[in-house]
């Protein structure tokens, strides 16, 4: 059964705004943007949510919902013509330093080994890439322990070709923790990804997650990895995209990847796939 913020949208923005909490780690509040000037497309309109620090929250919706878009507001790459975002209290107007990011593609470099692909954003990065030439061995077994943390231990010196696409979405996210990002953003860095190695991925994300301590944002079209990953998942409207459900969820950590067969987990997942449903009904 459809919630009533599913069907009315004036109601969903208004509660939509409770999710904006003083001392949230991210906030962005009553955001609009549309691509290509006045009369180009509509993005997202009274985008409002709130991301506590610590916090792993997943952001699902319809295909072209704004999803990415919220990862670009977040991380300063495009500025809304409304609205206002901000990280760790500050206002974001540019890219945000203190922010990792991985993609679906992992895109890394071909003619660098997966050690070197990891510690790229030390050389790119501030202060990082000002102590890097005097702190080379600190920093190189930092980027070789988180290999060994995601199960990657021995492979530095492999080239990218030389690696299964899950090692190199497990590199990927070595590349995007290296410098102990406060905030990890995540764009469907598993959908290229078959089941099986998908699943092992959600287990090293969880742990990396425990270990690290660092806000999570993830953007995703899987229900069964949002739900097993996230503390709070943010359902979109179609576009414009705004938040129409937020879906708190009480499982205990660590979870065992045996949770995402039991009927309380699925039963999550198919109310979420329902206000997804609803969504494109009223679009």
């Amino acid at each position: 059964m459809l919630g009533r913020a599913t069907l009315d949208p004036a109601y969903a923005y208004r509660n939509s705004k409770k999710d904006t909490m003083p001392g949230g780690f991210v906030e962005v509040a009553d955001v609009r943007l549309t691509y290509g000037g006045a009369g180009g497309t509509l993005a997202v309109d009274g985008l409002t949510l709130g991301v506590e620090k610590g916090q792993f929250a997943a952001v699902v919706g319809p295909s072209g919902c704004g999803k990415s878009t919220l990862m670009k507001l977040t991380t300063g790459l495009v500025r809304p013509q409304r609205g206002t975002v901000h990280v760790a209290g500050n206002p974001v107007t540019g890219p945000v330093s203190m922010a990792g990011m991985a993609f679906q593609n992992p895109s890394l470099l071909p003619w660098r080994t997966t050690l070197k692909n990891v510690m790229l954003p030390l050389e790119i990065v501030q202060p990082h890439r000002g102590r890097l030439s005097c702190e080379r061995e600190a920093y190189t077994k930092q980027a070789e322990d988180l290999l060994s943390l995601v199960g990657l231990k021995g492979f530095g010196s492999k080239f990218p070709w030389q690696l299964s696409g899950g090692m190199q979405q497990r590199s990927n996210l070595c590349r995007a923790l290296i410098h102990d990002p406060a905030l990890l953003m995540l764009d469907e860095p598993f959908g290229a990804l078959d089941a099986f190695t998908r699943e092992e991925l959600w287990q090293v994300m969880r742990d990396l997650h425990a270990e690290k301590k660092m806000t999570v944002i993830l953007v995703t079209h899987d229900l069964r990895e949002a739900v097993y990953l996230a503390d709070r998942i943010f359902v979109m409207s179609a576009r414009p995209g705004r938040i129409i459900e937020t879906r708190d969820i009480h499982f205990p950590r660590p979870r065992p990847i045996d949770i995402t067969y039991t009927g309380e987990f699925n039963a999550i997942v198919h109310e979420l796939r329902e206000h997804i449903a609803g969504a494109r009904a009223v679009a």
